[in-house]
């Protein structure tokens, strides 16, 4: 084959290359081909949205106060900024490619010359070659035999020069594809660049500094509802309790933990709920003192718990390893006399909430009913006590929130909060909030402020129950 021949043929090998990689790559690349996906050389960080703030209801009461349920927000990601970063990246594909088609374009547009050319030159030939068949007498043999040899090795890119227009077509096509793309993307940025990750960020900072404003002023606020469970462990005993500090600062997320109701003095001490579960102790404490039940509490660095077969309750400090403080609770029945439900010691109760250090439990003058006694955090000495109508020994569980009583109907499955008792009006009522004891049997149920959050320890599960109060927005009007 001649030097022009081989030429050509390589043009149109290297065009049939490119033609076919633009067809099979370039619709992935730029979303044209619907069942492939967008794919870049980096990979794209996947966002999954959380939710966050909610209002649960909203009114007004009789003098004009704001009235609205407020529950905290888990921690979210902005995904509009990763999704503004792929958009870019996208974008940038589009127009480099839009570029490097341009270039190609300009290249086939030339060879295309030269191939029309030479398609003309061919057709001719063959019309030449025609003539000279039908009057091949009056040729020489030696003439006739080197002109078919030649159009003999032309035929063979006759369907190549027909490929290589229809290649060019689709060239142009995709040309005007990825400019109406690049126009469409260009447009959507314009869009969302007037919200960019920075604005964005600093929106979502202003509102949740605003929510958390708003969360300081909510007064106490009413029970509503208990959701979950979320299984955070399973370790220990069917029995036993764990704990966070709610007066601990946000940085300060330690987590204490106490298998077994009696029998035990051992304290175990996590830095985080992620060191929780997955085992990193960082500390353990030996208390002087065994203790009674699960019904401890950790309020501003020292635990609180029933020293063992009696109705002395102690304070223990973490930080200094020495008891604080131990009083004797007056008439409270101990060992088993008021337990709940369940038994296992379970007879005084030692809960905190928003107000303070509160103990439940039960003596012979209340006739075996619940006493609520809210407690001096220091010397350990009843401020004031309560007494309900309510049987201890018919109790599940309890625990405090905002100085009312909440007291569920067993321990076993099909709990409810089926009393509740306010401290504040002295008043009690029968209520019906269900929640899910999903592992069957509840041996600690304790409500967490800071957290907004029940505790609860069920047949050797660690778990945490979201709750939803009704709240009140105090206003500057009020005293």
């Amino acid at each position: 084959m001649s030097t022009p021949l081989l030429k050509l043929g390589a043009v149109l090998s290297t065009m049939a290359m490119i033609s076919n990689w633009i067809s099979q790559t370039l619709p992935s690349l730029v979303g044209l081909n619907t069942t492939s996906d967008i794919t870049t050389s980096d990979p794209l960080t996947q966002i999954s949205p959380k939710e966050g703030w909610q209002v649960y209801s909203s009114a007004q009461d009789p003098d004009g106060r704001c009235i609205c349920t407020v529950v905290a927000p888990e921690q979210n990601l902005c995904s509009r900024d990763a999704k503004s970063r792929q958009l870019r990246q996208l974008l940038e594909k589009v127009q480099n490619m839009s570029q490097s088609i341009e270039v190609l374009n300009l290249r086939t547009q030339r060879d295309f010359q030269y191939v029309l050319k030479m398609e003309t030159q061919m057709k001719g030939l063959k019309a030449k070659f025609r003539q000279i068949e039908d009057d091949r007498k009056t040729l020489m043999t030696k003439h006739f035999q080197e002109l078919k040899e030649k159009m003999d090795e032309l035929l063979p890119l006759i369907p190549v020069l027909e490929q290589y227009k229809t290649d060019a077509k689709i060239i142009t096509q995709f040309k005007e594809e990825i400019r109406n793309l690049s126009a469409v993307l260009t447009g959507i940025q314009e869009e969302i660049g007037a919200y960019d990750y920075e604005e964005l960020h600093q929106r979502v900072l202003s509102l949740e500094a605003r929510l958390r404003d708003c969360m300081k002023k909510l007064t106490c606020g009413k029970l509503m509802k208990i959701t979950g469970p979320i299984t955070v462990k399973i370790s220990g005993t069917r029995f036993g309790a764990w704990m966070t500090d709610p007066l601990a600062s946000e940085k300060n997320n330690r987590v204490w933990y106490m298998d077994s109701y009696t029998n035990n003095k051992i304290v175990r001490e996590y830095k985080s709920v992620a060191d929780f579960v997955s085992g990193a102790e960082s500390r353990t404490y030996n208390l002087p003192f065994k203790w009674a039940g699960t019904n401890h509490v950790v309020y501003n660095g020292s635990l609180y718990f029933n020293k063992y077969q009696s109705n002395i309750i102690i304070k223990y400090s973490f930080d200094t390893g020495r008891v604080l403080a131990q009083r004797s609770l007056e008439y409270a029945g101990f060992h088993n006399v008021y337990p709940y439900t369940w038994g296992g010691f379970s007879d005084i109760d030692l809960m905190a909430d928003e107000i303070g250090l509160w103990a439940v439990y039960a003596t012979n003058q209340n006739a075996g009913n619940i006493v609520i006694s809210q407690l001096n955090q220091d010397t350990l000495e009843v401020l004031k006590s309560w007494s309900t109508g309510y049987p201890k020994r018919s109790a599940g569980e309890s625990f405090m929130i905002c100085g009312t009583l909440y007291v569920t109907n067993s321990h076993l499955t099909g709990a409810k909060v089926y009393y509740s008792y306010s401290t504040k009006s002295s008043t009690y009522e029968y209520t019906d909030i269900p929640f899910h004891n999903q592992y069957f049997h509840i041996s600690m149920l304790d409500y967490n402020a800071r957290d907004r959050a029940l505790y609860a320890w069920n047949n050797g599960h660690q778990v945490l129950f979201n709750v939803t109060l009704f709240h009140v927005i105090k206003t500057e009007d009020d005293t």
